[in-house]
């Protein structure tokens, strides 16, 4: 018999909605035409990838070294960590070391291990509404407990609410700006406050909660918004990141975490976080592409078309009588499901497929009576939307 508590889990209603309505998605397409068929399910970004992306790819495909599909050291190799350590030395304004990074197959694997790393059984994770919908999974993966924290109404976070969910079994408080699924940038302000909430925590009972950052759309910002560095302002900090959605590489599942070397437990946290690479199964992060990053990490992006997508969209629901807040990166719009509707957005979502409209419904990202639009899509697929959406919410 298969386990029950993962039985359990796949027949959630709410399980996995989000790559069913992928696969739903295709087979609508087949039966109405794609130009029929709106689907704003899921985040797959389809902006080809820069060419120096692309060159790279062409450069490590002819090499033809001894060894060079062999193993490499679980953390990755070191030139591919170097590189991971200047580009977060960029982005946070502080000295980081290579061996302070572990690469990861995507940020999904490095979140893994961070909780592999990070928890005891019961150990408790904080995570601000809404969220990732596969953290819930990802915490329970390894013990944990996951603990939904409101944010402010325009998705911001709440220091308040989060220091009154603050226990001695508090392991760690798990942020993501961008966020998915609001497309909210936390501002300095608020990281600030929260910060001042874990020292004082750490201070009265002599465990610092970790901050872990979530950041896979950190470079995908509107209106020259920018993600704030947390390395300056916390010890007890780790970046979560991959490549999926900044260099359009999804599917290539390459990704790291990098730990604050001013973390007190920097040497014992990076060497857990090694052999939980291994334990996980993926021993390492794909050879081929921990190659090809460290080549063309840095490659210049234009992020233009998706700005220019969420400013149809958002004009899109302006006309038709839905509700949000103005995403401000990412390319996810939160919607809030009509008021006939009450909260519930899973009855919504399910209304919008008779239209062929798809999206996810807010309660799989502990957003009930939302749904979330994923603009990463054809502009026609956009603009052609309007009319269905319209009599959706007759």
């Amino acid at each position: 018999m298969i386990s029950q508590k993962l039985k359990e889990t796949v027949e959630s209603p709410s399980s996995g909605v989000i790559r069913k309505m992928f696969e739903e998605g295709a087979a609508l397409k087949a039966k109405f035409g794609a130009d029929k068929v709106f689907d704003f399910s899921i985040g797959n970004p389809d902006l080809d990838p820069p060419q120096k992306v692309l060159d790279a790819i062409n450069e490590v495909t002819a090499e033809e070294s001894h060894l060079c599909h062999g193993y490499m050291p679980n953390a990755g190799y070191p030139e591919t960590r170097k590189a991971m350590a200047l580009k977060t030395e960029k982005e946070q304004g502080v000295p980081v070391n290579f061996e302070n990074v572990v690469m990861a197959v995507g940020a999904a694997g490095a979140l893994n291990v961070v909780m592999k790393t990070l928890l005891n059984q019961d150990d408790e994770v904080i995570v601000p509404c809404p969220y990732f919908a596969e953290y819930d999974h990802y915490i329970k993966n390894h013990g944990g407990n996951i603990i939904r924290v409101g944010t402010k109404p325009d998705f911001g976070l709440d220091a308040k609410v989060i220091k009154d969910s603050l226990s001695e079994k508090t392991a760690a408080v798990l942020i993501n700006s961008p966020n998915n699924p609001s497309g909210r940038i936390y501002t300095e302000e608020e990281i600030d406050s929260v910060v001042k909430v874990l020292n004082e925590h750490g201070e009265k009972t002599g465990r610092y909660p970790y901050l872990i950052c979530d950041e896979p759309y950190r470079a995908i910002t509107y209106n020259n918004k920018k993600v704030v560095p947390v390395f300056p302002k916390y010890e007890n900090c780790v970046i979560v990141t991959s490549f999926a959605k900044n260099l359009s590489l999804p599917g290539e599942r390459i990704g790291y975490l990098c730990l604050n070397p001013a973390c007190k437990e920097s040497k014992d946290f990076i060497a857990a976080a090694i052999f939980a690479t291994r334990t996980l199964g993926y021993v390492n992060a794909p050879a081929f592409f921990q190659k090809v990053i460290a080549k063309s990490w840095d490659a210049e992006c234009d992020y233009s078309l998706y700005e220019k997508r969420r400013n149809e969209i958002c004009q899109i629901m302006d006309e038709t009588g839905y509700e949000y807040v103005v995403p401000e990166g990412a390319f996810y719009l939160f919607v809030k499901v009509p008021e006939k509707w009450g909260n519930d957005d899973m009855a919504f979502v399910n209304h919008l497929k008779s239209f062929n409209i798809l999206c996810a419904p807010g309660c799989s990202f502990g957003g009930k009576g939302y749904f979330r639009i994923s603009y990463c899509v054809s502009e026609q697929t956009i603009l052609n939307s309007k009319n269905a959406f319209k009599e959706a919410n007759k």
